[in-house]
């Protein structure tokens, strides 16, 4: 009777593995996006618990891979799960319950550089408590501009003009990333099969 070689691995048991890697994904998104509806206005909270969740993701493809290269790379899908699970909460919040209003730009208030803007508007009822910000040279409004703004009556998701205003846009963003983590994942787990039944290791473990 033959004994089983060193390198033999369950295809079963590795199909789970890798299955429990794609559902580990899909989990990270979802509570990230859960995270930043709960902490809205305080974003280097889903930003940090985010940032956590992509980097456990790529440790789980190291050893789901058996080597480094696939867990790097998945790390550019990462950035879209990342930008759409921060993003979506905020926006979507201002879509469903903001205010909208037609407000004149009276001043801009820029910061060291002329690289901060703070747009103080004027509406119906006179000067806005909150300003319309853009951080960065060549703003899209001077003074003078009449704009369309969305605000959170509750006071929690800051201002922004409507035109920027796209939940459905960061909402795609994050099922792109959640599809590149996903196929990256089921790619990762063929070749590691594969690796791990030629007894083959990482090169930064050969060591």
């Amino acid at each position: 009777m033959k004994k089983p070689q060193s390198g033999t691995v369950e295809r079963g048991m590795y199909l789970l593995f890798t299955l429990v890697v794609v559902v580990l994904g899909w989990i990270i998104a979802a509570a990230n996006t859960g995270i930043a509806y709960l902490t809205l206005g305080m974003d280097w909270i889903p930003i940090s618990t985010g940032v956590l969740g992509c980097f456990v993701l790529a440790i789980v493809l190291r050893f789901l891979h058996c080597a480094w290269w696939l867990a790097a790379l998945s790390l550019v899908p990462a950035l879209f799960v990342l930008v759409g699970s921060v993003q979506y909460a905020p926006e979507a919040a201002l879509d469903n319950r903001g205010v909208r209003e037609n407000v004149l730009i009276t001043d801009d208030r820029a910061g060291d550089g002329n690289a901060h803007h703070r747009f103080v508007l004027t509406g119906r009822s006179g000067k806005l408590e909150e300003t319309l910000n853009h951080d960065g040279d060549f703003p899209k409004w001077k003074v003078g501009d009449r704009v369309e703004v969305v605000s959170d009556p509750k006071g929690v998701v800051p201002l922004e003009a409507a035109s920027d205003i796209d939940p459905d846009s960061e909402f795609d963003t994050l099922v792109m990333g959640v599809v590149g983590w996903t196929g990256i994942t089921l790619l990762a787990g063929r070749r590691g099969f594969v690796r791990r039944a030629a007894g083959r290791r990482p090169v930064l473990d050969a060591a």
